[in-house]
């Protein structure tokens, strides 16, 4: 993967050239299974909870969060390899159907009660789109409805007061990213 990206374009900030050349690195050297000693470890979860700062000129957001995608696919991908090679490919599918399971459960709760709600001062994410999108995902696990890696990964909510806990909702729409790269 190339480092080397647009840069953002007036006004935009984008993110800071430094740290994403740098975590690029890394995350090469890990891929190849050459870390060095103070190289932090580098996993799909971990690239698909990475957060660069922002500077004017910096890399241009939309190209390097894409990047950051197919990396996460390729160490999903290998850490499947990885892991079906040490237990077996069963394994891998059962933790998967686990997980997915656990997910199933949450999004079948009542509408309005999928989640933990925040203080009615504090912001949250918006009940009733989360509970759509909620909606969506279900029907992906009970029916197969079609919903790809990349809805899941860039859905949006607008904020609400008293809305549901954004880290909890975030932690699930992880679990559906995790398992939907597992089975692919």
């Amino acid at each position: 993967m190339s480092s080397t990206f647009p840069l953002a374009r007036k006004p935009k900030l984008g993110y800071r050239i430094e740290e994403v050349d740098e975590f690029l690195q890394v995350a090469r050297r890990a891929y190849d299974g050459r870390p060095l000693a103070d190289d932090p470890p580098v996993t799909a979860e971990s690239i698909r909870l990475t957060a660069f700062g922002m500077q004017k000129r910096g890399y241009a957001t939309a190209q390097v969060d894409a990047a950051l995608e197919r990396l996460e696919d390729a160490f999903a991908a290998q850490e499947r390899r990885s892991a079906a090679s040490l237990h077996g490919d069963e394994a891998w599918l059962r933790e998967a159907r686990t997980t997915a399971q656990v997910v199933a459960n949450r999004l079948a709760r009542p509408e309005r009660a999928r989640f933990d709600r925040v203080n009615p001062l504090v912001l949250g994410y918006h009940v009733g789109e989360v509970d759509r999108f909620a909606d969506k995902l279900a029907r992906y696990f009970r029916d197969g409805w079609p919903l790809s890696v990349e809805d899941v990964r860039t859905v949006t909510f607008t904020a609400q007061r008293g809305g549901y806990r954004e880290a909890q909702v975030d932690l699930v729409l992880d679990a559906v990213v995790d398992v939907m790269l597992a089975v692919r």
